[in-house]
Parts: structure tokens; sequence; C-alpha cells
């Protein structure tokens, strides 16, 4: 993160930092290998709380890579940007909308979506940047501050620190499909929880988007085919922002909802249910 705090917009440096992270294997311990779907952990230390306890685990970054045999690089990046589809295929979205453009190659954004009861919705603000090449294909966000989307009472503001997708073509119609996070969802719930529940998470996505990859071409065909503003930036209709009007959202300058009562119910629910 220290490069992106050089300039809110990312820059030639963090999609390097990003490529050398989604194709290391160093410092990287391997959780899944299986039918095309890879998911490794960073194995990094624990990080420290201000009274300099050093047990207190930090939430994971996660990577998983998909192997596409049937889709190419170039739709997959498609589906990862159309938001129009993405109500199509996304069954968790409470609510996705593009707020305003930072660049050419850059917008800043609104995503809600479902959480399991008791649990409360979450939502997040993002800066998203985006570089392609010949053969790849690269999207990166992080949580932002936008002063007139600021945290909703009913939902939990959730923070990226840094996610992003890797898409390399391997054929015409096939590609290494790569996704790296480290996201705080916040509220109560304890840092083990929620990285034991990404690591199951996480690929059950990349399946849905795959998926998506398949159907995308036809139903693309029928709705504005030659609208892809991520690619050609002059269709783009978002107002132009000035990006100093945004800083990076730190997590803990947000409040902790406390959900563990809620959990605590449920609990003590099946418990009841079970005896």
């Amino acid at each position: 993160m220290s490069r992106i705090l050089s300039g809110i917009i990312p820059d030639e440096a963090v999609f390097t930092d990003f490529r050398r992270q989604a194709l290391s294997t160093d410092n990287w311990y391997s959780k899944y290998d299986k039918n095309g779907m890879e998911v490794w952990v960073e194995v990094a230390p624990v990080a420290s709380s201000p009274q300099g306890n050093k047990n207190i685990p930090k939430v994971h970054k996660i990577k998983c890579r998909m192997t596409i045999k049937d889709v190419s690089a170039a739709t997959m990046y498609d589906v990862l940007h159309d938001g129009l589809y993405r109500k199509k295929w996304d069954p968790t979205m409470l609510e996705s909308f593009d707020i305003a453009r930072l660049s050419p190659n850059a917008d800043v954004g609104y995503y809600s979506w479902l959480c399991p009861k008791p649990l409360r919705n979450r939502d997040v603000v993002t800066l998203r940047s985006w570089q392609v090449t010949d053969d790849e294909y690269v999207i990166v966000n992080y949580s932002v501050k936008h002063l007139k989307y600021p945290p909703k009472k009913d939902l939990v503001r959730a923070i990226s620190l840094l996610t992003g997708y890797l898409v390399k073509a391997t054929g015409p119609n096939s590609c290494s499909f790569t996704y790296l996070s480290q996201a705080d969802p916040k509220g109560s719930l304890p840092k083990w929880v929620v990285n034991k529940a990404s690591q199951v998470l996480a690929p059950r996505v990349l399946k849905c988007v795959h998926k998506a990859g398949q159907s995308y071409p036809e139903w693309k065909e029928q709705n504005s085919p030659d609208q892809k503003p991520w690619l050609y930036p002059e269709q783009s209709t978002l107002p132009m922002m000035d990006p100093a009007e945004l800083t990076i959202q730190r997590a803990d300058s947000l409040e902790n909802v406390d959900e563990s009562s809620q959990l605590d119910i449920q609990e003590s629910n099946k418990a009841e249910d079970s005896s």
C-alpha cells in the first residue's frame, strides 16, 4: 500500500508489484490444488496490536488461480468490468454502480452484498484501475473515502486493502485467471473466521465468474455489443471526478459493529433445536 499512498491512482509500480504477487509462489502456502483450481494463503508475520500484543492475527492475503480451457482472457476481462451483466450472474449482490471516472483507466464505485444471517450485509467504496497488454489483463482496487457515500446505518462498511485480478491468455479460447485479495469485512467477526471463510468462498466465486464467462458472449450480443467503456474510454458517460477528493479508507477509522450478540443468539437456537 505504500506505493499507492504516493498518489491515489495506482502507478506502474503498483501494477508491477501486483503482477509479482499474483505470479509468485515465495511466501505463499498452498491450501488447495485440485481440478484446475489452486488456493494459497500468504505466509506473513502476525500483526501487533497497539498494546504490543503480537499474537493478534491479521487478515490474510489470499490468492486463487483457475485454469480456464473454454473462455478467452478477453471475455473474462469483459465479465469483470460489465456492471449490467453482473446483475445477471452475481447472486449475493445487493447494489452495484460506478460513481465517477478518475482517469481513462480508473474509476470509483460502490458495491453492497448479502451476508449469511444473522450477520449484517456489507458494502464497500473502491477505487478501481486497470491495465491491458497484448495477452494480459490486470485490475486492482482498494477502499477509498468518498464524502457523498459515507457508511450506511443498515450496512457494515468493509475494507479492501488490496484486491485484484490477473488474466493471462494461454490460447485463443483459454486463460489463466488469478484472483488476489486482502479484505477486512469489519464488524466483530474474529480474524480467524474471516481467514477460514475466505479460503472457502473465494474458489466458489471464481467458479461463478467462470460460468458467467461461458454465457457472456451470447448475452453481450443482445446487450449493446459495441459498448465497452473499459476498453474504449470515449464511450464512458460517467462524470469526471478529481482524484484529490478521495482518500484511502483505513480499517481502523471505521466503527466496529458488534454482531456477537446475534451470533450468540443463533448458536443458542441451534443448541435448543438439537436438544
